[in-house]
């Protein structure tokens, strides 16, 4: 996996800090997960995964408990979860999820995005057998050997462990986010550089500069479009 994970955050990192757009889908995010349990997140586990992501943005309080407040009281939007896949530049692979309260908004949006920008949108399990859903857990102040045995004194058998830039970066498989995180916070640690269970390509790509320039304003377009929450994806940004 080498430095592929914090490549691909430090770049959404660039353009999504601190963005109104960003906390407005957290907002969504969070108010659908608790719809769906509890709102509370030591009971509704999903709930837990998403306010989790949303501390490694920072994402103010204010906005957070605005959507539990919501979702404990009237609020009764309903919320689809969509799935897209489609291609980019030199056979690129891309998975869109959304969040939407419109179908026939989404759809077309998400399509015209991939073809207005040299993409174009596949069929439901085109690209996503060549991802992998992986619990991505990123600490500092630690080696990969400091984290290594950490995770073996709570019995945790990861996928990898690699460090990163200055960050010691943890893959498990997803039933495992949160054991991996009570391991941190038993051994003092409580904050993470990244905390979100993603679809991790398992295999990356990189694109020559023309074919990089045309890919980033397909993600940007795709990203930017308010019925979507993630976009993942398979190329390696080039430093």
């Amino acid at each position: 996996m080498g430095r592929k994970w914090n490549n691909i955050k430090e770049k959404k990192a660039s353009k999504d800090a601190n963005t109104s757009r960003v906390y407005a889908k957290f907002g969504v995010e969070i108010y659908v997960a608790a719809k769906k349990g509890e709102p509370d997140p030591e009971s509704n586990r999903a709930l837990k995964v998403v306010l989790e992501r949303a501390k490694t943005y920072n994402v103010p309080k204010a906005i957070i408990d605005r959507a539990l407040d919501k979702a404990k009281g009237s609020g009764d939007e309903n919320y689809e979860e969509l799935r897209y896949e489609g291609f980019g530049p030199n056979g690129s692979m891309i998975i869109v999820d959304a969040l939407t309260n419109n179908v026939n908004r989404t759809a077309p949006a998400v399509r015209s995005a991939f073809n207005k920008n040299g993409g174009n949108m596949g069929v439901s399990g085109s690209v996503s057998y060549m991802f992998d859903q992986t619990a991505v857990i990123g600490v500092e102040g630690k080696t990969a050997e400091e984290v290594m045995d950490l995770l073996l004194e709570a019995d945790l058998d990861v996928r990898d462990i690699l460090e990163e830039d200055e960050a010691v970066i943890v893959y498990a498989e997803p039933d495992q986010f949160h054991a991996v995180q009570e391991a941190f916070k038993a051994a003092g640690i409580s904050d993470f550089t990244v905390a979100e269970l993603t679809m991790l390509a398992q295999n990356f790509v990189s694109l020559p500069e023309d074919g990089q320039a045309q890919f980033e304003k397909l993600i940007d377009a795709l990203e930017d479009l308010e019925d979507v929450q993630q976009v993942y994806h398979n190329v390696e940004f080039e430093e």
